[in-house]
């Protein structure tokens, strides 16, 4: 498989909390911080996720803001 996006993320499925529609999954990185995505449940089961699966986490927008206080 080839993607466009270059900011692919390995880590492993820590969290999944299922919603009614959608499910919030987290994955833990190599560093220790984690990242949520929210899909269709849909999604998750086609994707075979379950919590301690390795998976990766895609990131391709055409901007990413910074803020500060």
């Amino acid at each position: 498989m080839k993607l466009s996006a270059r900011n692919l993320l390995k880590g492993k499925v820590t969290k999944i909390t299922m919603g009614a529609v959608n499910a919030e999954v987290e994955i833990e990185l190599a560093g220790g911080q984690t990242i949520v995505s929210v899909i269709t449940i849909n999604s998750v089961k086609n994707l075979g996720l379950q919590v301690g699966k390795d998976a990766f986490a895609m990131v391709k927008a055409s901007s990413v803001m910074i803020a500060v206080e």
